[in-house]
């Protein structure tokens, strides 16, 4: 186990920038203060590739998802959240940014993960509508594995839906198509 050298204050963008990689750890800062968890055991992680996969094959040329960008929902204190899968702007992932402003993300997806459900369904939920974020993904991998979908309306997170099995969904006038229970599997089936 290794201990990080930590200020005696909050950390700023460049105290986190300034951090070094943790392969064994998930690493965010709320509020100033850093947050370390295991990383997520393989199920999570594969769901976690193929959902990006799917979203890639699926997404209109000028729209990207990544898994674990980085992005920032407030710079004072800092709070740097590290979501599953974010989409973003073609032209500014090809920028290759460090990280992402909450403004330049349109929709951000979670997967469960144990120690997670709590943060994903209630702290992050209030923090990504609180910067705006106008899509926000909740996906549960217990069997069967299921989505919640939300839509911000108003300033507040309304839920557009309960999916299991095989979901269509539009996001933003794009069709997608996703096998929920296909996220865990050795084979699964394309859009």
């Amino acid at each position: 186990m290794s201990v990080v050298q930590w200020p005696h204050r909050l950390l700023t963008l460049d105290d986190w920038a300034a951090l070094p990689e943790d392969p064994e750890h998930r690493v965010e800062v709320v509020e100033g203060v850093l947050v370390v968890a295991p990383r997520p055991m393989s199920f999570h992680q594969l769901a976690v590739t193929r959902l990006g996969y799917l979203l890639n094959e699926q997404l209109p040329e000028a729209l990207m998802a990544l898994s674990e960008a980085e992005f920032i929902v407030s710079e004072l204190p800092l709070t740097v959240r590290v979501p599953d899968v974010l989409v973003a702007a073609t032209e500014l992932v090809e920028r290759n940014p460090a990280r992402y402003a909450a403004s330049d993300v349109r929709l951000v997806i979670e997967v469960l993960s144990e120690g997670t459900v709590r943060t994903d369904r209630v702290t992050k939920f209030s923090e990504y509508a609180e910067v705006g974020i106008e899509h926000y993904w909740i996906v549960d991998l217990e069997d069967p594995a299921s989505m919640t979908t939300y839509r911000l309306i108003d300033g507040e997170y309304e839920n557009f839906g309960e999916h299991t099995g095989k979901v269509s969904l539009d996001f933003d006038g794009t069709p997608l198509t996703l096998d929920l229970d296909a996220l865990t599997t050795r084979h699964a089936q394309r859009p």
